[in-house]
């Protein structure tokens, strides 16, 4: 069910997990959201709001330079009222929840693959290769308080179709659950929402971004 009171706290802890996955600086306060200095090339900065806001209209005016996010807990057509057209919305997400245990389906991995695990910061990465090592699907959890978020789930192109996603879900829930932690969060893509929802997660809110498009590209 769609929650209309978004928790800045939820919202904080996600974006900090987002922050330590990528090993970028933490999130900051900026005016009523939050600010990530992500300093890649196609995206040097993230703002984040939890609700439209006098303060994120004002910072959308003040901006003429491309890479640089605005994002915000709202439907793309309310985001479009509140600010130019020099703003183009991207592909929709999904802030995404499940404060129980997932639906899981009981599968077993195919003997021509190994789970391989690693850990940095508050990070857990799990890897699916093939026994001659090369990656089928990957995923990471990241545990911050009392929330699991889990971030950059994918199956390789040519492995799809296995259930290989869902093993990784498995296996980052088994660590959640190992460290006590209930409450899980992620952002979705279109296509990672059906998914996500077969696994008993439910949608916490439209998460609808913009950005100044580069007239060299």
């Amino acid at each position: 069910m769609l929650q209309k009171n978004i928790s800045f706290d939820i919202v904080a802890k996600w974006l900090t997990a987002w922050s330590l996955s990528r090993k970028l600086p933490s999130p900051v306060p900026y005016e009523s959201g939050l600010m990530v200095d992500v300093g890649y090339e196609d995206q040097k900065k993230r703002y984040v709001f939890t609700a439209l806001s006098d303060d994120l209209i004002q910072l959308s005016k003040s901006i003429d330079q491309p890479g640089i996010f605005i994002k915000v807990c709202t439907s793309p057509d309310e985001l479009k009222k509140s600010i130019s057209e020099k703003w183009i919305v991207q592909p929709q997400g999904y802030m995404m929840s499940c404060w129980h245990k997932m639906g899981i389906p009981k599968r077993t991995l195919q003997n021509t693959y190994k789970v391989e695990f690693e850990q940095y910061n508050a990070t857990y990465l799990v890897r699916i290769v093939t026994k001659e090592g090369v990656l089928a699907a990957t995923g990471r959890v990241v545990l911050v308080d009392d929330l699991a978020v889990y971030d950059r789930i994918s199956t390789e192109p040519t492995h799809k179709r296995m259930g290989l996603g869902t093993l990784v879900m498995k296996e980052l829930e088994k660590i959640a659950l190992a460290n006590s932690v209930y409450h899980n969060f992620l952002v979705a893509t279109e296509e990672g929402k059906l998914f996500y929802e077969s696994l008993g997660w439910e949608l916490y809110s439209l998460y609808t971004s913009v950005v100044i498009q580069d007239k060299d590209k």
